[in-house]
């Protein structure tokens, strides 16, 4: 029996301190949230440690969280680092039973990662940004070496023994405490995050767009098919793809934005505020952005109205040269307000596309995730070298000299957009009645167009579709294809020509280094 009231006694000790560990853990976050309230929200240790863990994580583990989570993998991450510190949290609970200091020091242990993260993040504000960090491990380990002492003392009520029971009412008194403290910083540091961001939200809200100088064209009327299932031609902003390592999206007022445009061949360096940017002249255009994170048959695309300032006026007027014109930068180097870096052929820049520093998204100022207050865009070219978001700075250099974020992870140094086309509807594995099946989607080949789109059933020959109208070479261009269908399983594959009459390959590629290739197919069963 003693044996038996002896198990029971460890089991109840070792449940104690994982709690003790667990309320450690919590009262560590709850603290640096506070903390990161106070001096920078992004400054939070599950963000700068999630940002870290992305900063080295291969290029290939990248792509298949993008295209296994898609747009939910920074909150996948967010979870898989919550889950781990739980379970270490626990564990160091129940060392600490019996050895106090050493729990706690494995808690102090977790500041000096947190803090490491923070002071190595690109977008670091110096060493504030190591308090959070620094502050919630010292409560945490605080409150795991008191808690702990708590789980492990003997009660000593007169008449009790001091060996098999223990202070299980203290321990709880002293948990009940720890908790509601920890839910008041948590919630304290909750509310002062978002005081900070008051102020780009009112920015936002106040923010109203000039009339462009050069307004978009109408839309075509037979741009956009009558067909149940296929993309819209203007992606609205809640639905437009966004893929981007930001854990924590940036809010910048816009009253106190700056864009530096500086470097290399850069006669005349600039800086600029968001309203000498609105008093210029604007363009508007309907772009397709597309990420090269994209795979075949990908849902990474979408097109949008464009309000901005054209990107190639301000560099001449900062005096700068495309290297065909003898400019000794080939590269564009723009930062973002959290330190990613996209790198952009300076030609490409300047040879009469339509790139610009986008003010507006869909007649409305950029929404944050999608930028605000300004961002870059590049018709023709990959997001990951052309659409920097929260852009603040512009460097001019050349690729021999810099390699950007995702060139120092492999990725190519120039990217255009490879042609491109994705059946909308039937969905794979679909079961549509037999008779006419109308088979459509949407095809994408920037600064070239498409003119041409062939569906294959089965094995059978290729037919052409029929195309929508076409808005310009930098919007996509819907399609359909009118199938007879009868009943058994069927593949049905869907193929493009740009532009320049090139046909798109069937060539499979992965989307690493530049970009995804091959025909897209899907196959359904016909009842």
């Amino acid at each position: 029996m003693r044996s038996v009231s002896s198990s029971r006694t460890t089991l109840s000790r070792a449940a104690l301190g994982a709690l003790a560990g667990l309320l450690a853990g919590f009262t560590a976050l709850a603290v640096a949230e506070l903390v990161a309230g106070l001096v920078r929200p992004a400054a939070g240790p599950v963000t700068v440690v999630g940002g870290a863990v992305i900063d080295r994580t291969p290029a290939a583990v990248k792509d298949f969280a993008i295209r296994t989570f898609g747009e939910n993998d920074k909150t996948v991450l967010q979870l898989g680092i919550l889950s781990v510190l739980v379970l270490i949290a626990l564990a160091l609970g129940v060392l600490a039973l019996r050895y106090r200091r050493t729990g706690a020091a494995g808690v102090l242990l977790f500041g000096v990662v947190g803090t490491a993260a923070a002071l190595s993040r690109p977008d670091s504000a110096g060493i504030a940004d190591a308090l959070p960090s620094c502050a919630g491990a010292a409560a945490g380990a605080l409150t795991l070496y008191v808690l702990a002492g708590r789980a492990a003392r003997p009660a000593t009520a007169p008449g009790v023994r001091a060996t098999g029971v223990w202070n299980r009412r203290g321990f709880l008194a002293a948990a009940a405490v720890t908790t509601a403290g920890a839910a008041s910083a948590g919630v304290l540091g909750r509310y002062l995050t978002g005081r900070r961001g008051q102020g780009a939200v009112a920015s936002r809200s106040g923010l109203t767009l000039p009339r462009p100088a050069s307004p978009a064209p109408a839309v075509p009327a037979g741009a956009q098919l009558k067909v149940a299932g296929v993309s819209p031609f203007t992606t609205p902003n809640r639905d437009f793809y966004r893929v981007d390592t930001a854990l924590v999206v940036p809010k910048v007022d816009a009253g106190t934005w700056r864009l530096r445009i500086h470097g290399k061949g850069v006669a005349r360096p600039r800086t600029y505020t968001l309203a000498d940017l609105l008093a210029r002249p604007l363009i508007e255009r309907d772009i397709t952005l597309t990420c090269v994170s994209n795979e075949v048959g990908g849902p990474y695309t979408g097109t949008a109205r464009w309000l901005g300032v054209p990107l190639a006026a301000l560099l001449r007027e900062a005096g700068v040269r495309p290297p065909s014109r003898g400019g000794g930068a080939d590269q564009l180097v723009a930062r973002s307000v959290d330190g990613m870096t996209l790198g952009s052929p300076v030609e490409d820049v300047m040879d009469g596309r339509d790139a610009m520093l986008a003010v507006g998204m869909n007649g409305e100022p950029l929404p944050f995730e999608h930028g605000f207050p300004v961002r870059m865009l590049v018709p023709g070219l990959y997001g990951y070298v052309s659409a920097c978001k929260w852009i603040t700075d512009i460097e001019l250099t050349t690729f021999d000299a810099y390699d950007p974020y995702w060139v120092k992870r492999k990725w190519a140094r120039r990217a255009p957009i490879k042609t491109q086309t994705r059946i909308d509807t039937p969905k794979p594995f679909g079961h549509p009645d037999s008779g006419t099946v109308t088979v459509a989607g949407v095809a994408w080949a920037q600064r070239r167009g498409i003119t041409r789109v062939e569906v294959r059933i089965d094995e059978g020959p290729w037919q052409d579709a029929d195309l929508a109208a076409q808005d310009s070479v930098d919007t996509w261009r819907q399609w359909s294809y009118r199938w007879n269908a009868a009943p058994g399983g069927h593949n049905i594959t869907v193929r493009a020509t740009d532009g320049s009459g090139a046909v798109q390959t069937e060539e499979r590629a992965r989307t690493i280094p530049d970009g995804a290739s091959g025909w897209h197919s899907v196959f359904v069963t016909v009842p």
